[in-house]
């Protein structure tokens, strides 16, 4: 039976955990030569531009053996009136399992429904999960552990964040949200989080407060792609939710600073925090790769 990756609910604590040492190992060399997609092609239906997503899928599933295959929606029957679950019906004829990076959640679960192959979330405006593996993978390589530490989510709450919620909720970290009121990650998604964590999930106006002793602080741009409109308002009202250096004095001493990428620096994040010793974000960029080739391996049989 294919098992879809939409959120990061689709996995268990126990996947999850098996994961990431995997995605370690493979970051380290282990099974280098390994090619368990050889022969087979992967799907890349991107409806958005991207840089890390697109890039390190298409690494890693060259480095799996594989091919994969980029599709624009415009350039496919899809811009001529084809419906979505027959263009996953037949392009699941061809190949092994696809990647979509799209504007709506409910077009990857439309697709999904209609694909006999795995469908993985590049990202939608609700779950980013592949984004929250590499976050997990980052905070372990630094931290040693994931459960009962502390992590300071500071802006926005999108669709980063509603799956850093998730990540709380399975791997038993606790998770302090601080946020403008009106800038909330989604109530169901908390909600369904906060009924099954051992963890505590926490949402705050106060950035302070949430950065108080955390082991780790993440943010996010203060304004997603295809959500411009009334972008000048929305700075506004966050700009006091920068992470800047006296943000990072509330924290721990060794406290770890993760952003997802891409940064306006000077706007969410300053240049000095951002390039500065507490600073892991382009590790926790590589590490989109590695967990996205062991997600791989996971999902394509």
């Amino acid at each position: 039976m294919k098992k879809d990756f939409l959120s990061l609910l689709e996995l268990s604590s126990v996947d999850v955990t098996n994961l990431l040492k995997r995605a370690l190992d493979l970051k380290t060399g282990v099974d280098a030569d390994a090619r368990p997609l050889s022969g087979g092609s992967i799907g890349m239906l991107f409806e958005k531009p991207s840089t890390r997503t697109r890039i390190s899928f298409e690494v890693g599933i060259y480095q799996l053996g594989g091919q994969p295959i980029y599709m624009n929606p415009s350039e496919l029957q899809l811009g001529r009136g084809e419906s979505l679950r027959d263009t996953a019906g037949i392009l699941s004829r061809y190949l092994r399992g696809i990647v979509i990076r799209t504007s709506s959640h409910t077009t990857l679960e439309t697709f999904a429904a209609g694909a006999s192959i795995p469908v993985i979330n590049g990202l939608s405006d609700l779950h980013h999960p592949c984004q929250a593996l590499a976050d997990l993978m980052t905070i372990q390589e630094n931290k040693n552990r994931l459960k009962d530490l502390k992590v300071a989510f500071i802006g926005d709450g999108n669709n980063v964040c509603n799956s850093l919620i998730e990540a709380a909720a399975l791997m038993e970290f606790n998770l302090d949200i601080a946020c403008p009121e009106g800038f909330e990650p989604d109530a169901g998604i908390l909600e369904n989080a906060r009924a099954s964590a051992k963890s505590e999930i926490i949402i705050l106006r106060d950035p302070r407060e949430a950065a108080g002793m955390a082991d780790v602080i993440y943010t996010d741009v203060w304004v997603s792609m295809g959500q411009e409109k009334n972008a000048d308002e929305k700075k506004r009202k966050l700009s006091d939710y920068q992470v800047n250096s006296r943000l990072l004095a509330c924290a721990k001493k060794d406290v770890t600073v993760l952003h997802c990428l891409p940064a306006h620096r000077g706007e969410e994040i300053t240049a000095e925090v951002m390039d500065g010793p507490h600073s892991v974000i382009f590790d926790q960029a590589e590490n989109r790769l590695h967990t996205q080739k062991a997600l791989l391996e996971l999902l394509i049989r």
